[in-house]
């Protein structure tokens, strides 16, 4: 009896602690637009060609007039060139990992984007883009 009591109030701490980051990683997230300023390839991923070049053209291209929103109720809201598109957004995995789908929740559509660095000012993002992985660098506006 006593060990359970003690396996539960671990399990109940272990979640207690888990939360903590993601309610941090809301908050940050919440009350500003990220702008998309740079557009890099993991440092981890093995060079090739390809990718660096992609990861040029969608920095001078489709990423370069990209806003995200993270509002209340889980909305996100991304601007492409001027025009809205919204979603909701989920936080996985200790404050980890984003979860972002369609406005109805549905994962049929689900993109999942690992947080690499956030801070009140900048949100460095890793998307993964046809083939490669990309980090979409963004700054709070």
């Amino acid at each position: 009896m006593k060990k359970l009591r003690i396996i539960c109030t671990v399990i109940i701490l272990g979640s207690i602690l888990g939360s903590c980051n993601t309610g941090k990683t809301n908050q940050l997230l919440q009350g500003g637009k990220w702008r998309v300023y740079d557009v890099k390839v993991p440092a981890g991923d093995p060079y090739n060609n390809t990718q660096q070049i992609q990861a040029k053209d969608l920095k001078n291209g489709y990423y370069e007039d990209v806003y995200y929103q993270f509002l209340q109720d889980s909305i996100f809201i991304a601007t492409i060139a001027g025009k809205p598109d919204s979603g909701k957004y989920f936080i996985l995995s200790n404050g980890k990992v984003i979860s972002v789908t369609a406005s109805n929740g549905s994962r049929k559509t689900e993109n999942l984007v690992s947080v690499e660095q956030l801070d009140a000012t900048h949100f460095d993002m890793k998307v993964l883009s046809g083939d490669f992985h990309f980090i979409l660098r963004t700054k709070k506006e």
